[in-house]
């Protein structure tokens, strides 16, 4: 889903160490106290589901089916806004002051490290585990943290390369192949490519994919050393920055957000658009489309064949606060299974974790995009895994889109990308 409304080295990059020293006294109420991960583990009673605003209706459907079989444990659920900033900071307010109220919290993939580093989130192992057998393998590495599970797969996401299956004849392998094909949009008077790439979270997104498409890495292992300055990350952010200077990607993309760049391509003014699944049923069905019939998807293209995508989605943490755990985690694991994760996708328009949903024959019918999501997952690498990730995101949001723009050269972006990371660490 877009960020507005919220996605084979996986498990290298998502298995870093610890990092519960730089919590230190920065890390909030929460940060080095694990005496309430001991607590309630086995009490079961009401509990409260938080989540950002459910515009798509899914998620009182599933409390209240729990509810239905569980009435000594009714869960509430509990809506947050639908701006994801202001979600996590509603969730850091309320860990910090201890809330016991708020037991499952939906959470980005990208907050679990500092989650975790801050002592907010209850490791799920022992009685707590979650159950992953059937899951995407990268959909759980997303939840863990220092060798430990601390988030649970709910939905997954990832990008795909939308094209113009009427123009193009098999889609581009690598990102040189699809450079070489604007030469057809020139011939049909569109743009060729564009993605997210006004200075937001989407930029994060749009550059971590171009520089690990090209063999880069933002941070290391640890989540805090800025490995960004090097060749390869040089030429991963290059390719957009070559793309945006010679027109191959139009100069009004730099303004696109997902939304932007969907109505475009709807509009048939693009060759090629890096987005997200849920652009496939709107291209497909609304009136609007003028590119119904004529579209199709492939794996986001790299360097030597398939790309990088962003690993997108949202898992579910249990506070270390709760006072019910053990109803908490019976409630995760409900949510993995597959009638709940079959609703989450034909009602929600979710990448479902489980795995076997993407072969399934009912489902491929209905949602043809799949079995590429599918290879894009596994491709997948998530964005910077690091407890500083606001201060990381804004260093590779604010250089990526000052070299796109021609305000500095990429070796300059990146220089000054990995100090910004360098500072941010130091600092935490």
């Amino acid at each position: 889903m877009p960020l507005k409304r919220t996605l084979g080295a996986v498990s290298a990059v998502l298995l870093i160490s610890s990092l519960a020293a730089c919590g230190g006294d920065d890390a909030g109420s929460g940060g080095g106290d694990n005496s309430a991960f001991e607590e309630g583990l086995g009490s079961r009673g009401p509990i409260t589901y938080v989540q950002g605003k459910d515009n798509s209706g899914i998620a009182q459907p599933l409390v209240d089916k729990w509810n239905a079989d569980h009435p000594d444990e009714e869960v509430t659920l509990k809506e947050q806004t639908d701006e994801a900033d202001q979600q996590h900071d509603d969730l850091v307010r309320n860990f910090d002051a201890q809330n016991a109220d708020y037991d499952v919290v939906s959470v980005d993939v990208i907050w679990t490290a500092e989650f975790a580093a801050k002592g907010y989130l209850q490791p799920l192992e022992g009685d707590m585990a979650i159950d992953t057998e059937g899951l995407l393998e990268p959909t759980v590495q997303a939840g863990a943290y220092g060798g430990k599970q601390y988030t649970s797969p709910m939905a997954s996401d990832g990008g795909l390369l939308y094209y113009r299956s009427d123009l193009i004849d098999k889609p581009p392998a690598t990102w040189d192949e699809m450079i070489d094909m604007c030469s057809i949009a020139d011939k049909n008077n569109m743009g060729c490519y564009a993605g997210q790439f006004q200075k937001y979270e989407g930029l994060t997104v749009n550059a971590s994919e171009a520089i690990n498409g090209a063999g880069g890495q933002i941070v290391g292992e640890d989540g805090k050393t800025p490995e960004v300055d090097s060749p390869e990350a040089a030429t991963g952010l290059g390719n957009l920055v070559d793309a945006y200077q010679s027109g191959d990607i139009p100069k009004e993309a730099i303004t696109y957000t997902e939304e932007e760049g969907r109505i475009a391509f709807e509009e048939g003014k693009l060759l090629f658009l890096r987005n997200w699944p849920y652009v496939y049923g709107l291209a497909a069905t609304e009136d609007s489309s003028k590119v119904k019939g004529k579209f199709d998807v492939a794996p986001l293209p790299g360097t030597d064949g398939v790309g990088a995508s962003a690993l997108g989605g949202h898992n579910l943490g249990v506070s270390a606060y709760s006072d019910h755990k053990q109803t908490a985690i019976d409630f995760v694991n409900f949510i993995l299974e597959e009638e709940q994760q079959k609703f989450l996708l034909t009602k929600g328009s979710l990448a479902p974790a489980l795995e076997s949903l993407y072969t399934d024959p009912e489902m491929v019918k209905k949602f043809p995009y799949l079995p590429t999501l599918a290879e894009s997952i596994a491709n997948a690498v998530p964005r910077p895994i690091s407890p500083f990730y606001p201060a990381v995101t804004k260093a590779v949001q604010d250089n990526a889109y000052a070299a796109m723009k021609g305000e500095t050269d990429v070796d300059t972006a990146l220089k000054n990308m990995s100090d910004a990371i360098e500072t941010a660490s130091s600092s935490g």
